[in-house]
C-alpha cells in the first residue's frame, strides 16, 4: 500500500492542502498518519463526504430584540 501527502490528496480531491490536513486531524480520513509533521494518506483513501447540513431550511439563530422602540 502506498501513501500520498496532503498536497497530493488535495490535488486529487480538489481541496486545499490545509483542508486535507484538517480532515486528517479530525479523523475523517481512515488510515491517515502523521509522520514528522507530514500527513501520510493511503493511496486508496476516498474523499470524505461533505458533512454540512443540506436540509434547505434556513434556521435563524438570532433571538428577536425585546427593546420597545415606542415612546
Amino acid at each position: 500500500m502506498g501513501f500520498m501527502t496532503s498536497v497530493e490528496a488535495g490535488e486529487k480531491w480538489s481541496l486545499s492542502k490545509r483542508r486535507v490536513a484538517v480532515l486528517c486531524a479530525e479523523g475523517r480520513i481512515p488510515g491517515a498518519e502523521k509522520k514528522a509533521n507530514v500527513w501520510l494518506i493511503p493511496d486508496d483513501a476516498e474523499k470524505p463526504a461533505d458533512a454540512r447540513i443540506k436540509s434547505g431550511k434556513y434556521i435563524k439563530n438570532v433571538k428577536p430584540n425585546k427593546i420597545s422602540l415606542k415612546r
